[in-house]
């Protein structure tokens, strides 16, 4: 948690943390293609880019999409997953087939083919493409946990005061499901970096000049020899980031479960 929130403040603050322009190119002669030094703590990109700099934009960019893509994801899977459990019957078995379809589609195939049909993506629209695609499993998630509750004695008591099925659904089903939402977007976002970073090293995510740890790792990939620091330091970042997603998830995962904390 604490390299998560060290990672969001440089990214916030990456205007005054860079100590260059990431999109400036100063000199593609005497500048290009330098290691790490004391000037350019990351070396230079072959258009003369200080790497460093790039990073730590490219933090602000891949946490950026990463967190808003979940964010869509979660909010239409937990809507989804919550209508299917509580009203159940045939509601929940159209819902659920239209999940199970979306689940049935490898979503890199997917994020790949609706990313090559349509061209450069903004921003905005890129997001909207990695959550619309990233919110099957957690409908699913979010409906197990409802059938799980809505026979509860809190919701038989809510119906028999007369309290309607938004009321039910809102004030007494979805905060008793917050935990397992909460790990769910946790991990997705590591998946969600994973992802975006793969599709802009593939040049179908973010486009250059816009720095993506991605994008950078891309730029070097025809001489990894030669320029191993624009693969090593943005894949460090990538590695650590995951990782430190994963990490917090198990550990929320442990914090709501108090069973499996004491095993």
């Amino acid at each position: 948690m604490l390299f998560l929130c060290a990672l969001a403040v440089m990214a916030a603050l990456a205007h005054w943390l860079a100590p260059y322009d990431p999109t400036a190119q100063p000199d593609i002669v005497a500048l290009k293609s330098r290691p790490p030094s004391l000037e350019h703590l990351f070396g230079t990109d072959p258009v003369s880019r200080d790497v460093f700099s790039r990073v730590i934009y490219g933090a602000r960019i891949s946490l950026s999409i990463a967190l808003l893509a979940v964010l869509v994801a979660v909010s239409i899977g937990t809507a989804w997953g919550a209508c299917a459990g509580f009203f159940g019957g045939p509601v929940d078995s159209v819902l659920m087939r239209l999940a199970d379809a979306g689940m049935s589609i490898p979503r890199v195939l997917l994020l790949i083919a609706l990313l090559s049909l349509w061209g450069n993506l903004p921003l905005p629209m890129l997001v909207a493409v990695l959550g619309l695609t990233g919110w099957f499993g957690i409908s699913r998630l979010v409906r197990g946990e409802v059938l799980a509750l809505r026979d509860r004695e809190m919701v038989i008591a809510a119906r028999a005061l007369g309290a309607p099925d938004a009321r039910i659904l809102t004030r007494h089903i979805l905060p008793n499901v917050l935990s397992p939402i909460l790990i769910a977007a946790t991990l997705g976002i590591g998946n969600v970096i994973i992802l975006e970073s793969g599709l802009s090293y593939l040049g179908i995510g973010v486009q250059p000049p816009t720095p993506s740890w991605g994008n950078i790792i891309q730029e070097g990939r025809e001489q990894v020899a030669q320029l191993w620091w624009l693969s090593l330091f943005p894949g460090l970042a990538i590695l650590f980031t995951v990782m430190a997603c994963n990490r917090l998830g198990d550990s929320l995962r442990d914090a709501f479960d108090p069973r499996r904390a004491g095993r």
